[in-house]
């Protein structure tokens, strides 16, 4: 230090937009999910969601500008998270593996409320029907060409099974029943339904 100087204060830390806590942005998170199943994405608003995570509306706003900007942001993380291949060795392990974690996903009581809602909403909002194709189709279909590929390596399924087909025999009828008609799954269902699918695929 030069002699007759003063040490200079400490540097303040950046305020304002440079900081933005991540906690506070995992509680407006959170809001959004329940404030989507409470009153539905038309309903839904920077004041409420801001109300229900417990900080003021600039908080939110410091990061999305509008909730089409925000819910956009939470499906496009989803998105980025993807469905981990089974790889349990067989067709029918596979298929039950992946009807297991969707059952549970779409059992999820915000889940069940908040994904019909945003499909309804895809249709007057391009932005949220490429957002929900990405978080919701995109990740699945990479899964089911992965379980057909090795399906196809070890012999239980011919060249050319269509990865498509494979996912709508898979997930189909478990979004029909716990999505559409929305009746509880009954002992042995997920059992018998990939029993089902394999089947249908093998045909």
């Amino acid at each position: 230090m030069i002699p007759g100087m003063s040490t200079p204060p400490p540097r303040r830390p950046p305020a304002g937009a440079a900081v933005l806590r991540e906690d506070v942005t995992e509680a407006i998170r959170a809001a959004v999910f329940e404030e989507l199943a409470a009153v539905g994405f038309a309903r839904m608003s920077i004041e409420g969601i801001a109300r229900r995570a417990g900080v003021g509306k600039t908080a939110v706003y410091r990061r999305w500008k509008s909730k089409l900007s925000l819910v956009l942001d939470l499906l496009t993380a989803f998105a980025a998270q993807g469905l981990p291949a089974p790889g349990t060795g067989s067709l029918y392990g596979d298929v039950r593996a992946l009807l297991e974690v969707a059952a549970h996903a779409l059992r999820h009581p915000v889940a069940s409320q908040v994904i019909p809602d945003l499909l309804v909403e895809a249709a007057r909002h391009p932005e949220i029907a490429g957002a929900i194709k990405a978080a919701l189709l995109d990740g699945q279909q990479g899964v089911a060409a992965l379980v057909v590929r090795d399906a196809v390596a070890r012999g239980e399924l011919p060249e050319g099974a269509d990865p498509d087909r494979a996912l709508d025999l898979i997930i189909g009828p478990l979004y029909w029943r716990l999505v559409v008609v929305r009746t509880p799954l009954p002992e042995g269902y997920l059992d018998d339904l990939a029993a089902s699918a394999v089947a249908a695929l093998k045909s």
